[in-house]
């Protein structure tokens, strides 16, 4: 099978050119993760645009096609990065996120869950204490994170016009229902999307005590 056209294949995924690298280099002048773990992840290689060892999980198999051509997909993510000549590790794992991986518990830093389900209850476990959960709230994710023990809000990434911003005022304000009470994980789960909120900022980042 000839290998996938990794530049074609990713320009045509990507709706918005650019957008997830200013997000990952915006939060990584606020964190700086040591490793990155992305469930869901589909041939997102933005976070590698800012951090150095990032592990990638999707049970695509255009996803598995996509990094098992690694020298299409290191030049990409060269060419995202501000110094192209810096080391960095790119691990792709193609399997199904909500079963166990073959990874160490909290041996990761970073936990991004974004538009990929409910990343949350299944990969917590390999994220390291102290380490942070980027979430965002298209399928409640967010709200689980809120409702989940050992997890604590700490700042908020706004959007607006493809340009990004993290924020850690006005905290207690986030992740207030604009009606009825506060959910729970199980209506959530149920439901399969999150609820609507007084404020809506792009994602949320929260730390594991």
């Amino acid at each position: 099978m000839a290998k996938l056209n990794v530049a074609r294949f990713h320009a045509d995924y990507e709706r918005h050119p650019g957008d997830r690298v200013h997000l990952f280099k915006t939060l990584g002048r606020h964190i700086e993760p040591e490793s990155v773990l992305y469930p869901g992840s589909f041939v997102d290689i933005s976070p590698s645009a800012a951090f150095d060892r990032v592990t990638y999980v999707d049970s695509d198999k255009d996803a598995k096609r996509f990094f098992s051509n690694s020298e299409g997909v290191e030049e990409l993510v060269r060419s995202k990065r501000d110094d192209p000549m810096s080391d960095f590790q790119v691990d792709f794992r193609h399997g199904d996120y909500r079963e166990p991986l073959d990874l160490a518990d909290e041996s990761f830093d970073l936990l991004v869950s974004l538009y990929a389900g409910f990343v949350t209850e299944p990969c917590l476990r390999y994220l390291s204490p102290g380490g942070c959960l980027l979430v965002n709230n298209s399928h409640g994710d967010a709200g689980i994170a809120s409702l989940t023990p050992g997890l604590e809000l700490v700042a908020v990434v706004t959007s607006r016009a493809n340009t990004y911003q993290v924020s850690t005022s006005r905290l207690d304000d986030h992740l207030v229902p604009k009606r009825g009470g506060e959910p729970s994980i199980e209506s959530l789960s149920a439901a399969g999307r999150g609820v609507a909120y007084t404020l809506s900022p792009f994602a949320y980042l929260f730390e594991k005590g």
